[in-house]
């Protein structure tokens, strides 16, 4: 059966629901077509499930460090590994239900298969030919596994799959040190499983700022064994693997293999809409308005390779489906960068990062939290944050940090970011006392002290006290 629709939109993860809530404004001849699964890879095995492990992890580490407190008996607590992952499925599915009821009455809005394009406004999808005068692909991703990690089977898990385990052996390696293996590596470890880290690069969980990552990997390293900066190679020995990188190996039961996600824009006919494709396959777009190469086709969130994020796939899903049912597209402006990897102490990239900026024409401002008041009241003085200004103007450009309480100091800094907010500005603000925000004060401080200023009276040129109990 063929038939012809205002927008076709290819997927129902984040971003394809995104599109679809704008879709659905403007026309009520939209179809949903969908491949496996519904519901959004964050619900189902991305950032929901995983931050519900997360904070297993850190309820049972805090347990542990009561002694800190003048508190005993906490040495008497086990974990429950079957247990724990028993709550992390419960929680998951119902965030999995909430997203489904957004797709449960589309009828005959809605076609399960796959999709591939035959030219840019036809798609086959099995025996169905559907056209449609703009189409959105939001197809997601899946995790990177290379042939020789894949050869494990079973002993090989991915953020897919982990979550599904019914328990988890007593030693693991985690195979790549960026966001997800971070903050996985560490929770694990936190539960009581031995694991060791592996990262080929020297930096970890999106890090550029050599300091702020030097400090990262140490605190990091203090809870599990991490090899760094040589690709690792796994090797069977009987039941178990062992897992080498340059002269440092590692023996495991199961490897997660947290390598990265592909987009998901293969074997659907891409290379059927007549124009050049990345290396990685993907179709180049306008991030301003998703729209592929002056094409009636559009492309969102994972797919796109762009910012494969949560807010950023709704952002990329609400542009696509505001400009597909319109004549002409618009261009928005797209939000500050915001990266946030949920280790502790926090990790987190706000704007832009020290990679992309020129030394010479910025100034540093940073803080260690060792002495933070607030941070040593609830034995959280670890990390380091980083604040980068422009020397011209004044102008707060990004950070990074590895800090306590990093997710809510990071949405500070990129709402300042956004609001295009100097260093001077964001002093004459008011700070609660005693906070962690103090902290970030410092290091606004420390970067207008290198920047100069006037010497007219103002709160924001006040200068620190020089005691740890007020500043």
């Amino acid at each position: 059966m063929n038939r012809s629709y205002d927008v076709a939109i290819i997927g129902s993860g984040s971003a394809g629901l995104s599109a679809l809530r704008e879709v659905r404004k403007q026309t009520d001849n939209f179809v949903l077509i969908n491949d496996g699964f519904y519901g959004t890879t964050c619900a189902r095995v991305g950032c929901m499930p995983s931050k519900t492990l997360i904070e297993a992890a850190i309820a049972f580490h805090r347990c542990k460090a009561l002694g800190s407190f003048g508190m005993g008996g906490a040495e008497g607590l086990v974990v429950d590994i079957p247990a724990v992952l028993r709550r992390v499925r419960r929680l998951r599915d119902g965030f999995v239900a909430g997203m489904l009821k957004l797709t449960d009455e589309m009828k005959e809005h809605s076609i399960a298969g796959r999709a591939r394009f035959l030219e840019p406004q036809i798609l086959a999808v099995g025996e169905r030919r559907v056209h449609a005068k703009k189409i959105i692909i939001a197809t997601g991703s899946r995790p990177v596994v290379p042939k020789e990690w894949a050869a494990l089977g079973t002993r090989m898990l991915t953020s897919d799959d982990l979550f599904e385990q019914e328990t988890l052996p007593s030693r693991m390696a985690v195979i790549g040190m960026g966001a997800l293996g971070s903050e996985i590596a560490q929770a694990l470890a936190r539960l009581g499983i031995e694991v060791t880290g592996f990262g080929s690069d020297e930096h970890i969980a999106g890090l550029s700022d050599p300091d702020v990552n030097r400090q990262a990997v140490a605190l990091l390293r203090a809870e599990f064994a991490i090899h760094l900066g040589q690709a690792a190679e796994p090797v069977i020995e009987g039941e178990r693997i062992r897992v080498h990188a340059g002269n440092e190996s590692a023996v495991a039961d199961k490897v997660l293999v947290a390598l990265g996600r592909r987009p998901n824009v293969d074997q659907m006919g891409i290379e059927n809409l007549g124009i050049e494709l990345d290396k990685h396959g993907v179709p180049p777009f306008d991030a301003r308005s998703m729209q592929i190469a002056g094409l009636p086709v559009y492309i969102a969130g994972d797919a796109s390779r762009h910012l494969p994020l949560l807010h950023e796939a709704l952002d990329e899903g609400y542009i696509a489906g505001y400009n597909a049912p319109r004549n002409e597209p618009v261009c928005f402006e797209r939000r500050v960068p915001l990266a946030i990897v949920f280790t502790d102490p926090g990790i987190a990239v706000v704007g832009q990062s020290f990679k992309t900026l020129n030394e010479d024409e910025i100034v540093i401002g940073e803080v260690d939290f060792s002495s933070q008041a607030r941070a040593r009241m609830a034995e959280v003085n670890h990390g380091l944050l980083r604040v980068y200004a422009e020397r011209s103007s004044d102008r707060l450009l990004g950070a990074e940090m590895c800090a306590p309480q990093g997710e809510h100091l990071a949405h500070l800094l990129a709402l300042a970011v956004q609001r295009k907010l100097t260093v001077r500005e964001l002093l004459g603000m008011p700070f609660y006392h005693p906070v962690l925000e103090e902290g970030l004060r410092t290091a606004l401080r420390d970067a207008a002290s290198k920047l100069g200023g006037a010497a007219a009276p103002d709160l924001g040129y006040c200068d620190r006290m020089g005691a740890d109990a007020i500043d």
